[in-house]
């Protein structure tokens, strides 16, 4: 065979080549695209996951406190009713 012939052969085998190296390569970025995506996907329901945890930790908290305030506000306002009684029976005069 002639130098064409064997520069031809020598190209026609090196796009082969070429071909099946961009093949896997198309190959492997889709599997890494399933795999990334997969992982996202995991790694969204363990976001879910902690933001209900969070939100039913913060929930119980918030009414607790609440609870808590409530406590002090009616414990104030009866302290306050009793010192408003005890000055205006001072005033009126009157002693129990």
């Amino acid at each position: 065979m002639g130098n064409l012939t064997d520069d031809m052969t020598r190209l026609r085998g090196e796009i082969d080549a070429l071909r099946g190296d961009r093949g896997a390569l198309m190959q492997d970025l889709a599997r890494g695209s399933r795999d990334l995506a997969a992982t996202v996907s995991a790694m969204m329901v363990d976001f879910a996951a902690a933001h209900a945890a969070m939100a039913r930790k913060t929930g119980r908290e918030r009414t607790s406190y609440i609870a808590k305030i409530n406590k002090q506000v009616g414990r104030m306002r009866r302290e306050n009713a009793s010192d408003l009684a005890g000055a205006a029976r001072a005033w009126s005069g009157k002693s129990k």
